[in-house]
C-alpha cells in the first residue's frame, strides 16, 4: 500500500526536528505516535516521487477524500485565489476533463447550502493529498473497508 503525502509530510517534519525533543538530532531514531521506529532511509529526499498524471485512484475507506492524481507543484491557494478551481470548478470541469468539486464543498458546518465553496473546504490540501510511490515508514496492517474490496 502506498503512503499518502500527508503521512510523508508529517514524517519529513519529524525528521527535520519538529516534534523531536530539543536535544535530538537527525541521526537519532524517530518514533511514530504508536512507538514504532520510523524508517529513516524512506525519509531521505529522492526515495519517493509524485506519480505521473493518471486516472483517480480507488479509495481505501468510506469517506476518504479522493487522492490528487497529478502533480500540484507551484499550485497557489490563497484566500483570494485557488488554482485547483481552474479545472475543478463547476463551470470549467468539463472542458478540463477534471472531476468537479463535490456538492459537499458548498455547505457550511450547519448543512446550509452556499452559492460558493465553503471557507472550511476551500483549502484543498487540508484533506486531499497527492499520490506518491513512497514506501511505508512504519509497519502497516491497514485493510480496505469491507465494502470497497
Amino acid at each position: 500500500m502506498k503512503i499518502r503525502t500527508r503521512t510523508l509530510l508529517l514524517a519529513v517534519l519529524a525528521a527535520a526536528g519538529l516534534g523531536l525533543p530539543p536535544a535530538a538530532s537527525a541521526a537519532d531514531a524517530v518514533n511514530s505516535l504508536r512507538g514504532r521506529t520510523v524508517d529513516q532511509e524512506a525519509l531521505s529526499p529522492g526515495n519517493y516521487s509524485v506519480e505521473k498524471d493518471h486516472a483517480p485512484a480507488a479509495r481505501e475507506y468510506v469517506q476518504q477524500p479522493p487522492l490528487i492524481p497529478h502533480k500540484i507543484d507551484g499550485y497557489n491557494i490563497t484566500t483570494n485565489f485557488n488554482k485547483c478551481m481552474d479545472c475543478h470548478s463547476w463551470t470549467r470541469y468539463r472542458e478540463a476533463g477534471a472531476t468537479k468539486v463535490s456538492l459537499t464543498h458548498f455547505k457550511d458546518r450547519d448543512g446550509k447550502e452556499l452559492s460558493n465553496i465553503s471557507p472550511r473546504r476551500y483549502f484543498c490540501n487540508q484533506c486531499h493529498v497527492v499520490q506518491t510511490d513512497a514506501k511505508p515508514l512504519v509497519e502497516n496492517t491497514f485493510r480496505k473497508a469491507e465494502g470497497l474490496q
